[in-house]
């Protein structure tokens, strides 16, 4: 500021001298006001259109392209240039940091929707879209009660008591495919609201999973246990024979082993989801898996057929490598999701029907199939046929003595060596489960341990 107004006073004193000495000769006091009046002018009007600039470059877009001026305009222009650039860059990481959180509540499980005073929506991710059918860019500013056409939510948005949850159906529910939807309104601001929906559907199933195992494991030793009772109190108030006694004792005897195979199952399928994935370092040859299974295959069937007084064939096929090759994982989890399958395929083919058992390398995997000759499974059960206790005819089950947890086991199994249970069957033709072991669970033995 100093500078200029020295500049002020220098190009006036040299105005003053110029208009003394030139225009009328010397000493004439009207040519020095003359001067300093001219010099004053033209500094005015060079300063008012620096001025000019300035304000033309501040009322313009390009507000980062400064105008190049010296003096206190220019100085001006690089401080308000460099106040610009700051907010711009402040603006833009506030964008970035917006659009950021938006990006991870788009990512968000739940759904998101933000409400004015109104109940009319602001925003909305693509979650909200999937549970609630909202459309996040032409919903934008429509009610949502329009939307949400549920009097559950109506009643719900009315009674401005947010303190709980609501449940209603989602928009994929169906007959065949049930979508259970929970929704929470959360005020905030100045009368707005955060509206969250999540899905509950797997958690809903669960939930009924639950009951139905605790109400199918009371019934499963209910029965027994009932039948047990029945007889024991029958032997205490009744004179039976030997004859008699033996026959009561054998239909015990049933009853119990019935609830042993039971508890086992129980046991084996508890053990199986608290214990530690298996190990992928264990190796265990097929020849030896093979020999262990084909025992207890025909052990099984020959217990079956002179039980049932029927005809069973069960006959066994490998390609003929597969004794090169190992597997690992628990050889006592394999052994029993082998024997579940061969177990089943035996109790549910009729008297003189076949079983086959294939061992196989395909596709870089190994797959072990139990193929029998049965009546065959109708395709809207095949879904549901490793759930607990599934059962697509309890009189036939009972009849066969089996617990309805084989193929559970055998499931959780497979899963566990990180392969897959693959079941085709046919009403009338007979049924095929196929178990995949992923080539990571496959090993071709060193030649000196090939006989």
């Amino acid at each position: 500021m100093i500078s200029r107004l020295f500049y002020f006073l220098f190009l006036n004193l040299l105005g003053f001298l110029l208009g003394f000495l030139i225009p009328h000769g010397l000493g004439s006091w009207q040519g020095a006001c003359i001067g300093i009046v001219s010099v004053s002018l033209c500094l005015f009007l060079i300063d008012t259109w620096r001025s000019l600039v300035f304000l033309s470059w501040v009322r313009s877009n390009d507000i980062l392209q400064a105008p190049d001026q010296s003096g206190v305009w220019g100085e001006s222009a690089d401080r308000v240039r460099r106040l610009f650039r700051q907010k711009d860059m402040e603006l833009k990481a506030s964008e970035e940091s917006l659009r950021q959180f938006l990006s991870a509540i788009q990512a968000s499980p739940n759904g998101v929707v933000l409400l004015d005073t109104e109940w009319h929506i602001v925003w909305s991710n693509r979650t909200a879209s999937q549970h609630l059918g909202i459309d996040p860019e032409k919903d934008v500013s429509q009610l949502i009660g329009f939307l949400l056409r549920n009097p559950a939510f109506s009643a719900y948005a009315r009674s401005s008591l947010y303190e709980n949850e609501i449940f209603i159906e989602g928009r994929e529910n169906r007959s065949d495919h049930p979508q259970k939807i929970a929704v929470q309104v959360f005020p905030y601001g100045d009368g707005r609201k955060l509206l969250l929906s999540r899905d509950i559907t797997a958690l809903e199933q669960a939930e009924v999973m639950r009951r139905d195992f605790v109400a199918n494991v009371s019934h499963e030793i209910r029965t027994p246990l009932t039948v047990l009772v029945g007889f024991v109190e029958t032997m205490q108030n009744l004179k039976l024979n030997e004859v008699e006694i033996k026959d009561f004792l054998r239909l015990m005897s049933q009853q119990a082993l019935r609830m042993q195979t039971l508890v086992q199952d129980l046991l084996t399928l508890s053990q199986l989801e608290g214990s530690p994935l298996p190990s992928e370092s264990e190796w265990h040859d097929f020849d030896t898996l093979w020999k262990n299974c084909s025992d207890e295959a025909n052990g099984l069937m020959h217990f079956i057929n002179q039980k049932e007084g029927s005809t069973h064939s069960l006959r066994f096929n490998f390609s003929e490598d597969f004794r090169a090759y190992q597997i690992s994982g628990s050889l006592d989890e394999i052994k029993s999701a082998f024997t579940n399958l061969v177990s089943n395929a035996l109790r549910y083919t009729p008297s003189g029907g076949e079983v086959n058992v294939t061992w196989a390398k395909k596709n870089d995997q190994f797959e072990f199939t139990v193929k029998d000759t049965g009546a065959g499974i109708a395709p809207e059960h095949l879904p549901r046929l490793t759930e607990r206790f599934y059962r697509i005819d309890r009189s036939r089950s009972r009849d066969t003595g089996g617990t309805g947890l084989g193929l559970s086991i055998v499931k959780h199994v497979i899963q566990r060596h990180g392969g897959h249970l693959r079941i085709d069957s046919k009403l009338n033709v007979g049924s095929s489960f196929t178990l995949e072991f992923p080539h990571s669970r496959l090993r071709r033995k060193a030649l000196e341990f090939i006989s």
